[in-house]
């Protein structure tokens, strides 16, 4: 399971090491195509969904809708506010996550279920371990 956004702030010990704080992935500026990749965040295939909203881990003060829910486009999987992280703060993403990204054009893969379940239960299953 790849982790894009696997940041210390976001994410529970159960889910492995992450890549380190979120803080260390900030940019001075935006990506060129952020509004591209923030669209293919905000598409992914809702895996677990929580109400509510989370608080920006950076200290803006500003909440997201449903944060804590993970996505997935079948390969990759993230947190719905990770599109808030890269629009707002400039957060940078792995490379191997942009490629995949750019290489579909921006648009989410069509939903497989079977590869989706197993996704899902495995993010619930280290949820529950944590």
């Amino acid at each position: 399971m790849k982790i894009a956004g696997f940041f210390e702030e976001l994410w529970p010990q159960s889910f492995g090491t992450a890549t380190g704080s979120v803080r260390d992935y900030i940019a001075p500026n935006r990506l060129e195509d952020a509004k591209g990749v923030t669209e293919y965040l905000l598409a992914g295939h809702e895996l677990f969904s929580v109400m509510g909203s989370s608080e920006d881990a950076l200290g803006s003060g500003k909440t997201v809708l449903g944060g804590d829910s993970i996505y997935s486009d079948g390969d990759w999987i993230w947190r719905g506010d990770l599109w808030f992280y890269v629009w707002h703060h400039n957060v940078r993403l792995p490379d191997e996550f942009l490629a995949r990204v750019r290489e579909n054009k921006y648009l989410m893969p069509a939903e497989k279920e079977p590869e989706l379940t197993k996704i899902a239960q495995k993010v619930q299953d280290n949820f529950m371990a944590g």
